[in-house]
Formats: C-alpha cells, sequence, structure tokens
C-alpha cells in the first residue's frame, strides 16, 4: 500500500522572510522534508504545494515533483490547512488513496521512525481518522502569567497556589506531520478523530523565529542528525 506524501511550502511567511528557503546545515529548509520522505518506503511520490516558481525549482532540484502551482487564493495566511490538502489531493489524483501524509519544511529535527510509527499506530487503529505530533508543554499554560501595566498576573488565578506537578498533563499540536485517512479528509465539515503521536519537546520544533533556526542547529548538532 502506498500513497502520496505532501510538502506544503507557500513563499509568504511573517516570522522570517523566504522561511521555507532559509538555510539549514547547508540546505535549503524544503529539502529537508524532501530528502526525509524518500527515505519513506511507503510513500509513492512526494509532491510539494506552493505559490514560488522559486520554492519549485529548488523542491525539483531535491527529489519531489511540483504537478501545480497553487492559486493565490490557497495562498494566504487565512487559508486553512484542509483547503490546501484537499486541492492537492485532488490534483494529484489521489482521491482513491486510502491514505495521505502532510508535513512541513519547517520541522528538520523529525526523522523517518517517526513517520514509519506513527503511521503504523493509525494503520492499527481502525477507529481513527489520522494522527499528528503533540509534545507536553514544559511549564504548565494554566499558570501562565500576563502584564497589566507592567505588573505580573496569572492568567488564570484559580491555579495561582497549584502546582505544575499536581495538574493534569496538557499537550501541543507541533507542526511536524500529519498522516489522515484520505476519504475523512475529502467529507468537509467533519470532526475527525485524531491521535495524538507524542515526541520529545526538544524535538518538536517548529521555526517560525530566528531563534527557532539557532536553537534547532544547537540540537541538530549534539544529536546525531
Amino acid at each position: 500500500m502506498k500513497f502520496h506524501a505532501l510538502i506544503c511550502a507557500r513563499a509568504g511567511s511573517r516570522g522570517i522572510k523566504n522561511k521555507n528557503i532559509k538555510k539549514f546545515k547547508g540546505k535549503p529548509l524544503i529539502a529537508h522534508p524532501i530528502q526525509l520522505a524518500r527515505k519513506i518506503k511507503k510513500f509513492k511520490s512526494i509532491s510539494v504545494s506552493t505559490d514560488s516558481k522559486k520554492i519549485a525549482n529548488i523542491s525539483k532540484y531535491y527529489g519531489a515533483d511540483v504537478p501545480f502551482i497553487r492559486s493565490k487564493k490557497l495562498s494566504n495566511d487565512k487559508t486553512g490547512t484542509m483547503e490546501v490538502l484537499i486541492d492537492a489531493i485532488k490534483k494529484t489524483n489521489s482521491v482513491n488513496e486510502k491514505f495521505c501524509c502532510l508535513f512541513y519544511p519547517t520541522s528538520p529535527l523529525i526523522k523517518a521512525k517517526d513517520l514509519n510509527k506513527a503511521f503504523n499506530i493509525l494503520k492499527s487503529k481502525k477507529n481513527a481518522d489520522g494522527i499528528f505530533t503533540i509534545a507536553e508543554y514544559n511549564s504548565h499554560p494554566m499558570r501562565s502569567l500576563i502584564l497589566k501595566n507592567n505588573f505580573v498576573n496569572f492568567k488564570f488565578s484559580s491555579y495561582k497556589k497549584k502546582n505544575s506537578n499536581d495538574l493534569k498533563k496538557m499537550y501541543f499540536d507541533c507542526g511536524n506531520f500529519y498522516f489522515y485517512r484520505t476519504k475523512k479528509i475529502l467529507k468537509k465539515n467533519i470532526n475527525l478523530k485524531m491521535l495524538g503521536f507524542k515526541i520529545e519537546s526538544i524535538r518538536s520544533i517548529d521555526i517560525n523565529t530566528h531563534d527557532d533556526i539557532k536553537l534547532a542547529k544547537i540540537i541538530y548538532k549534539n544529536n546525531n542528525y
């Protein structure tokens, strides 16, 4: 059973200009997920959905297909991921494939074993519609602080005296990769039953700032990538 992998990489980005083609360990960020996907035997092809001819050319150089240039309508800050994914499924003739995979260029610390393990979990859970990476918050969000007139206040005052170790663990969406059952994605406006694939928070980086890049490089260097 093989199916398509999709990498989303539009030109616009708020935090870092031209983020998806910034160099990371000698290669553009977009190169890392492409080379990672090529290690996964279950992917029949790797397609990049982008509105940029420059990103398209770089993607092709590293071995991905770019069968179409994404429309401007699906390339702004307000466009939902599902809209982009459905568009790509249809344009790559993948509507009859059982599964689909979506991931981003901004997660260079993900490994092939992560993708393989997550997919095997989804495949074994017949009642699940998909699976995506999550990581535990390092600092519990219910003890978040806010500033009011430069003075510190608890956002949730009822948790002021709570010990973080006594609170139920909470997780965030890492934004690394997502596996879905294709037929569920194509049924718009349904509540998907998603599994969480836990990874170490140190590897959950989704690059949005220059500090993220610096930290990712340190982790990359010290973890034998």
